[in-house]
């Protein structure tokens, strides 16, 4: 049983570790280039990973310092944005323009690994 708990926190640093790598590179290339950005869709886009990053990091580490009793906002909350996201999408693909929606589904899979990470 030990075992399996630190395994698990071992994980959950090694996720926490590549979230963080994802993060700075991201943060980095924002800074560098800023002022060639194809778009400002593209931009906020990245902006909205990086939040994702932080609030799974942040989870990640309450995970690691409190156990496995700690609060499932998180999770509840990215599970609501993504079937909100997900019925916007089938609502309304026919009327986004096609970077819009690209970019909408690629938030959607992104949500879907950090939901699978998190069960």
């Amino acid at each position: 049983m030990e075992n399996d708990k630190k395994r698990e926190n071992e994980r959950r640093i090694e996720h926490m570790a590549n979230l963080i790598e994802k993060q700075v590179r991201t943060e980095r290339h924002l800074e560098q280039h800023a002022d060639i950005a194809r778009s400002k869709e593209n931009i906020e886009h990245a902006k909205e990973l990086q939040k994702e990053r932080q609030a799974e990091i942040d989870h990640l580490k309450d995970k690691i310092v409190y156990g496995d009793n700690v609060s499932n906002n998180y999770k509840e909350n990215t599970e609501k944005r993504f079937l909100f996201t997900e019925g916007y999408l089938n609502h309304n693909a026919d009327h986004m323009d096609e970077e819009a929606f690209q970019n909408a589904k690629a938030k959607q899979e992104h949500r879907k690994e950090q939901l699978d990470s998190l069960r």
